[in-house]
């Protein structure tokens, strides 16, 4: 199949589907597939009726789904869910430790003299902590593997409530209200809809431990910011590690860079070198299954949006 790759070109990514067998082309017009790693407003609206699907470079496509790009009815999809679950999973034991450990104590201080403070408040995961994960999907997944070294009791929390492979106790969204008290670290890994915008907020705080850690690594809307902010500054819960904000970019001078209890990364659990060297694998990938007449591994379900 021809392929068109915008609005920005990865070379390395191109030459991995072109020795596939696929054939670049540089105008959407000549291609029948779109790959593609823009925002909303570089996205070719309308979509030429030549493009047979699109493939997006990245895992989730809520801003696109919000701009009515991704809608019912439209053409098909392929995301990247699960191609960054190794990379963000491990992005997450490091907020997690750096978080429990009181790393921006000591770099906000620029001074040994709060030695004391974190001796006094330090926490370590392997000290009998649960660890709650809401929304198990892939990069779940791939924490799972990952967090059984530190002896931690694993609590897994999906919309319908299934079984989930590794994990101690598996929940449904509905029956949330019987995790978020038995939780150490809350790790936010659930798809942004309509129904999950906010999901965490000033009501799911108040039924937190007061040394609970929240970890947001999903999307910055999963989490109710102004409610963050009061949780933390009254103390509500211990701390919180964010990869991601609402909004994002975080201004200058929002309040939640100066709280001491709040650690944050610049939306880089993954990173575009990592994109960039996985993304043709993918591609290929998912124009196989489309060319055999299959669903395609990382299609999108149209209605919901992930």
């Amino acid at each position: 199949m021809k392929f068109a790759f915008q609005p920005k070109q990865w070379p390395d990514a191109i030459a991995e589907i072109e020795a596939a067998g696929h054939e670049y082309v540089e105008e959407v017009y000549d291609a029948d597939f779109l790959v593609f790693n823009g925002g909303p407003g570089t996205f070719p609206d309308p979509l030429p009726s030549n493009i047979r699907y699109v493939q997006a470079a990245f895992a989730g496509v809520d801003a696109l789904y919000d701009a009515g790009l991704i809608r019912p009815g439209g053409v098909r999809w392929a995301c990247a869910s699960g191609l960054y679950d190794d990379t963000v999973a491990e992005s997450t034991i490091g907020l997690i430790l750096a978080q429990m450990h009181m790393h921006k104590t000591v770099t906000l201080a620029k001074s040994f003299s709060v030695r004391r403070e974190i001796d006094a408040g330090k926490q370590w995961l392997f000290d009998d902590k649960t660890v709650a994960i809401i929304g198990a999907g892939r990069i779940a997944a791939k924490l799972i593997e990952m967090l059984p070294v530190f002896g931690v009791h694993i609590i897994a929390v999906t919309r319908s409530g299934r079984e989930v492979a590794g994990a101690d106790e598996s929940f449904a969204m509905a029956d949330a209200g019987k995790v978020w008290g038995e939780a150490d670290i809350v790790v936010v890994l659930a798809p942004l809809t309509d129904e999950t915008r906010h999901m965490i907020n000033r009501d799911v705080f108040a039924l937190m431990k007061p040394s609970a850690v929240l970890v947001n690594v999903a999307r910055g809307p999963l989490v109710h910011t102004d409610d963050l902010v009061e949780a933390l500054r009254s103390g509500q819960i211990g701390g919180a590690a964010l990869d991601v904000t609402d909004p994002e970019p975080l201004p200058d001078g929002h309040p939640l860079w100066d709280l001491p209890q709040c650690l944050i990364t610049p939306h880089t659990a993954n990173t575009f070198t990592v994109i960039e060297q996985r993304m043709g694998g993918l591609v290929v990938a998912n124009a196989a299954a489309f060319e055999a007449g299959e669903r395609m591994p990382n299609e999108v379900n149209l209605e919901t949006g992930y």
